[in-house]
């Protein structure tokens, strides 16, 4: 006599059950013959009815319509422009789950993508960096659209799915002052000559300045200049910088105004940038995720650092309140230039008033790599790389050839350890397989940085450290 499995009670006619969660947010659920469906709108462990709006052999793509069994994770959404209805706002995706639940999502994302594309296991999962979960977002860039129907100007992100900005009042995942600029700016670019012709603002804050970058395809009218002046006038703080062709070209309205920067005051570094310098979204995250990274990096004051992909210093100056020397080396020169200046103002700024460590900054292409720049580097006891989405695939593959050719490497040495931060999982996967796999290390740890709350945007932290014990595999 057999046991039979109990099988699960048949749903009824075009009921789904959903057992996951995609990387965009999307429930996963699958029909009878196994052809699997993605469900906007649903949640795992939810029973639901949904349209289909796209069918392929082995898939479907739908919106969910009817909830028969809730989540416990659901929650209402803040923000009155989420949704899945017609206009909703496209600049959330997650709104509707817990944020914690958020979290774990993201982080069996990065453990899935780990082990399906690098075939790597972390030895020990880092606890999420989290922070604020509502106006966090100190960048964005925001549309600007007159509707001659609606008799109004738009000023927002898009809407869902769509190239038309959507209609919104309030954003919660901006700051609030920022929030209560969006109905001002409507009423601003509506009263401007240049109402056609300015298609984009970008917002970036910093701990003092919110600076406002009005991109416009025409000259702006004395008239229009002396509206953007009183509308800074009227609001505490907002500094205007124009943008009449590509970023190169942005500047200050006027350029007596105060300057636009963030701290990191754990280390007492001040960091100067422009509104179009890449930094990091989350400035609350940030802090913690440089102190995690510096925790884990563990650089001794005797120890030489690199900082790959080192932007305008972020990890570089703290880094250099903490090792022997640091080499940051970025993809341009103009960038590493900026670099130079944030660490000469800093560098008797540390705590304590301790001058920083000496720190050089170089420009490399770092998409191209080879075994030769590499040693040309010179041995560093640690790294920390940060790079774009594309990852650090060539960084990686000549730390690979390096280790599997001791004959060309001479007394050059490995990194003990390496500090990976990632915007990637699919990247960072694929360069840690390479370095598990090909150039002697083992992934020491990893988690997730909710660096975007509400979005399916996934930040991570690695860290591999080398294995002594272990072999290089052959090419």
């Amino acid at each position: 006599m057999t046991d039979e499995v109990e099988k699960p009670p048949a749903l009824p006619e075009g009921w789904l059950a959903v057992d996951a969660l995609d990387i965009e947010a999307q429930g996963v659920a699958r029909r009878p013959d196994g052809k699997v469906v993605f469900i906007e709108g649903a949640l795992p462990f939810e029973l639901v009815s949904a349209r289909v709006n796209r069918k392929k052999n082995n898939w479907e793509q739908a919106t969910l319509t009817a909830i028969h069994r809730e989540s416990s994770q659901r929650v209402r959404p803040r923000c009155p422009h989420f949704g899945l209805h017609e206009g909703a706002c496209g600049g959330c995706k997650m709104q509707h789950l817990h944020v914690g639940a958020q979290v774990a999502i993201k982080q069996r994302v990065l453990e899935d993508n780990l082990w399906h594309l690098g075939k790597v296991k972390a030895d020990t999962v880092l606890r999420p960096i989290e922070g604020p979960t509502w106006g966090y977002r100190w960048r964005a860039r925001f549309s600007v659209r007159h509707v001659h129907k609606k008799g109004t100007v738009l000023v927002g992100f898009h809407e869902r799915k769509s190239r038309y900005v959507a209609d919104i009042r309030e954003c919660h995942v901006v700051p609030p002052h920022v929030s209560a600029l969006l109905l001002p700016l409507r009423e601003l670019i509506g009263a401007m000559d240049a109402i056609e012709t300015c298609p984009q603002i970008e917002l970036a804050c910093g701990d003092a300045v919110t600076a406002l970058v009005l991109r416009h395809l025409e000259p702006l009218s004395p008239g229009d200049i002396a509206k953007l002046r009183a509308f800074a006038g009227a609001h505490a703080g907002v500094q205007w910088w124009l943008q009449p062709k590509g970023p190169e070209t942005v500047h200050l309205l006027d350029a007596d105004g105060p300057e636009l920067s963030y701290c990191l005051p754990e280390f007492g570094i001040t960091m100067p940038f422009r509104p179009t310098d890449f930094t990091q979204v989350n400035p609350h995250v940030n802090r913690v995720l440089v102190q995690c990274a510096l925790r884990l990096l563990d650089a001794q004051s005797h120890e030489r650092v690199i900082d790959w992909f080192c932007g305008l210093g972020n990890f570089t100056l703290p880094i250099a309140t903490r090792a022997g020397s640091v080499l940051g080396i970025e993809g341009s020169e103009a960038l590493v230039a900026r670099s130079r200046e944030n660490y000469d103002r800093n560098r008797t700024c540390a705590p304590g008033g301790r001058a920083l460590a000496p720190a050089v900054f170089s420009a490399r292409n770092l998409f191209v790599m080879t075994p030769e720049q590499l040693l040309g580097d010179g041995h560093a006891d640690r790294w920390l790389v940060d790079p774009p989405r594309e990852g650090a695939f060539a960084l990686a593959k000549a730390l690979m050839d390096l280790r599997q050719q001791p004959g060309l490497r001479g007394d050059w040495t490995p990194p003990r350890r390496i500090v990976y931060v990632s915007c990637n999982p699919a990247t960072l996967a694929r360069d840690a397989g390479l370095l598990v796999h090909q150039a002697g290390y083992r992934c020491a740890a990893a988690g997730v940085v909710n660096m975007f709350p509400h979005t399916a945007h996934v930040e991570s932290l690695a860290v591999f450290d080398l294995d002594e014990a272990g072999t290089v595999a052959p090419q």
